[in-house]
């Protein structure tokens, strides 16, 4: 069964009742099954679950990268029919031009829409700056760690202004220990700026650390198991992560994720399970 959460009267992202099937030999694979689910303004949503649920299709759909079977993505109330200005992606891989320094990497947005010089270094100083880099601003990709172009990414994507953020496991990639700094400066970025985040991840701490909600998927066919509020403080630190609430909650969540019924076999064509 899908789910349809109610945020306000006219949500950000709203998406209707989503199905994509994909051919698998001589069968189907359902990747998403009839999903529902509203995001308000400015609200940050981590997407989590387990391999197969859909989490990626379900990015790739609201980028405008993969169109539906049935059903339908709406920003804004506009029905998503390819990718826009209005959302930025990050995905796992840093997709920074190698022979462009931090500052061009978060400039060429703004340079392509044709922004002023002067406006453009303005932007990308504040951006820059906020993310920890301005030291590096003129270094090239090669010189910096795996964390700081993660970061440019993520200053290259909020500099062009969009109003919606897609990220799609952004911080897979690296060590643990940045992993969780990045995740405390992301959440310290969105405080500051603003934007609807739509974030997946495989990282039950980080799904809770990052959201005001987590949204459990299931997979086979990949659907939505549970959302679960995460009332924690706005501003959160190391002692969010320590407190007994931050606990509670990614016990609920991980007992969503981990301990769903079997998934169903049925989602696939019997050709595709003989496979």
């Amino acid at each position: 069964m899908s789910t349809m959460t109610s945020t306000s009267c006219s949500p950000k992202i709203s998406v209707q009742g989503i199905t994509k099937v994909f051919p698998l030999g001589n069968g189907q694979f359902t990747a998403l099954d009839n999903v529902s689910l509203d995001v308000a303004d400015n609200e940050f949503v981590t997407i989590v679950g387990p391999s197969g649920c859909g989490k990626s299709t379900m990015m790739n759909v609201l980028a405008g990268l993969e169109t539906v079977s049935s059903g339908q993505a709406l920003v804004d109330g506009v029905a998503v029919n390819g990718p826009g200005p209005e959302r930025g992606v990050i995905f796992q891989q840093y997709a920074l031009f190698p022979w462009l320094t931090v500052r061009e990497n978060v400039e060429f947005g703004l340079k392509t829409a044709k922004v002023p010089k002067a406006e453009r270094r303005k932007i990308s100083d504040h951006f820059i700056n906020l993310v920890g880099l301005g030291q590096f601003a003129d270094a090239l990709p090669k010189m910096l760690s795996g964390g700081m172009r993660q970061r440019c990414a993520i200053a290259r994507a909020y500099a062009v202004n969009p109003s919606i953020l897609l990220m799609d496991e952004p911080f897979g990639a690296l060590d643990a220990l940045t992993r969780v700094k990045l995740q405390e400066q992301l959440r310290e970025t969105w405080s500051a700026e603003k934007r609807t985040v739509v974030f997946i991840t495989h990282d039950v701490d980080e799904a809770v650390y990052l959201a005001n909600r987590v949204i459990v998927m299931a997979a086979r066919p990949g659907r939505i198991h549970e959302i679960i509020d995460v009332d924690l403080p706005d501003q959160r630190t190391e002692e969010t992560r320590l407190s007994p609430e931050f606990t509670a909650l990614r016990n609920r969540v991980w007992n969503a994720v981990y301990h769903q019924e079997a998934a169903d076999d049925s989602a696939l064509a019997p050709s595709a399970t003989t496979a």
